[in-house]
């Protein structure tokens, strides 16, 4: 597959990171010519330093024989514009685009938008999808890291083992003698900042971080054999009354939990906005770093803190303080990844990183055939897909036991029907079941090949 990345950010850094690692013909544009070469000397893809939207840098990018384009530079205008002159000059099959501004997704999906007057196939707002995953966190207040597959069926949390966690050296393969009606499977172990896909001989050790998918019923026993509790969520305070905190506080205003929220807002017109939108929500201007401003705030007395500025200094020093003033619960939004191994040293409990949101969103819908959810994790270490077996994949038909799987890949979980099924051994993979597969990054290409996703793309 021919693919053009617009824009050689950090999101579109590591999208063609992805596809270059399995074997695309990946082309990068940038008009930052610093950004391209950084692209160029560390990945296997070619470099054009330019504007993206003008034709004459995507004509020399290849868009004249392109697959796919993906415009995922900072300006909303840019991406629009690059989308339009891909499919009217270049007719670009397949074209995604990075949009932030609420009025610009609005306008595409009202029913005055015609596909031929704005041309993108896929709309991607970083914005929308981060407070989502904010969201997800703050009600698994256990899990660092947590997504839902199968229409909500399966749920994939990251959980810290403990000292207190009552299973810490038992063999995963004693667990299922133990619990052997819970719906839940180990699918990656975190060790010594190594991820890897855990076999059945492999034990859990105090610091490991793990991942494991389990069934919607039963993620509460799940919690409490890995030694964790679910705290009621009572009293929550946001910093920051921007786009993400603000589509935080709406959700948990439309809950069905009357949770009591707070909203710390710098600038007088972010907060003046945020104040008029929602209706039972206190917001509060002023510094979020501010101990008294915390204090009035009530972030001691709170049950979580989420801090979503702009700024990852802000949102990690602003943990800290609510963290050092009692609240149980504290989750910062970091862009910068550098700043992530600090997260467990500071005692933040979660974080939320955008760009892995955003690529997790566009690689949903860059995967080939019937691929319904991805989810990376980590620095781009790992994948969990969910797909369709179809009846020409190598794995209709077969038991799990039975299928040649990569070591670092393991079947998380099995939907048919209206039902999830945990992946036994001796369960017999059938066309048309979902199939939620964890694979280490090197290995998502194979698991491409067993899914045979790539002969009914587009």
């Amino acid at each position: 597959m021919k693919v053009i990345i617009c824009g050689a950010g950090q999101v579109g850094w590591q999208i063609a990171r992805h596809l270059a690692g399995e074997r695309n013909d990946v082309t990068v544009v940038d008009n930052n010519p610093d950004l391209v070469r950084r692209a160029t000397d560390t990945l296997d893809v070619q470099g054009i330093a330019g504007f993206a939207s003008y034709p004459d840098v995507l004509d020399r990018a290849g868009a004249g024989d392109a697959d796919m384009i993906i415009a995922a530079t900072y300006s909303d205008e840019v991406n629009m514009v690059t989308c339009q002159v891909a499919h009217s000059v270049f007719s670009v099959p397949r074209k995604i685009a990075r949009l932030r501004a609420e009025s610009y997704q609005k306008a595409l999906y009202s029913d005055l938008y015609r596909r031929d007057h704005m041309p993108i196939d896929v709309v991607i707002n970083p914005e929308r999808e981060v407070a989502e995953a904010a969201f997800r966190r703050l009600s698994a207040t256990a899990a660092f890291d947590t997504e839902q597959f199968l229409s909500g069926k399966a749920h994939l949390m990251g959980l810290v083992i403990d000292e207190d966690c009552p299973i810490v050296n038992t063999p995963l393969r004693q667990l299922t003698d133990l619990f052997s009606t819970l719906r839940a499977v180990v699918v990656g172990i975190r060790r010594d900042d190594t991820l890897f896909a855990p076999e059945s001989g492999d034990q859990l050790f105090v610091g490991d971080s793990c991942y494991i998918m389990v069934h919607d019923e039963d993620v509460q026993r799940a919690l409490e054999i890995f030694g964790k509790s679910q705290r009621k969520q009572e009293r929550v305070v946001i910093i920051g009354g921007g786009n993400v905190g603000l589509a935080v506080a709406r959700r948990l205003e439309q809950g069905p939990r009357r949770i009591r929220v707070k909203v710390i807002e710098r600038n007088r017109t972010i907060a003046e906005r945020a104040a008029e939108e929602l209706e039972r929500t206190i917001v509060l201007h002023g510094d979020g770093l501010d101990s008294a401003l915390l204090a009035e705030a009530g972030t001691a007395r709170s049950d979580a803190t989420l801090c979503v500025t702009d700024d990852d200094k802000v949102n990690t020093l602003a943990a800290v303080r609510a963290k050092a003033a009692g609240c149980p619960m504290v989750i910062a939004l970091i862009n910068d990844p550098t700043l992530v191994p600090l997260m467990d040293a500071l005692d933040i409990d979660a974080y939320i990183n955008p760009r892995a949101t955003t690529v997790s969103s566009i690689l949903r819908h860059i995967r080939h055939g019937r691929v319904s959810a991805v989810y990376s994790i980590g620095d781009a270490e790992a994948e969990v897909i969910e797909a369709e077996v179809m009846s020409t994949s190598p794995i209709s038909g077969s038991l799990i036991r039975e299928i040649d799987f990569p070591e670092g890949v393991l079947v998380g979980a099995v939907g048919r029907g209206d039902e999830m099924l945990k992946p036994t051994g001796a369960l017999r993979i059938e066309e048309g079941d979902k199939i939620v597969i964890f694979a280490l990054s090197k290995d998502v290409p194979e698991v491409e090949r067993l899914l045979q996703v790539s002969i009914d793309f587009f």
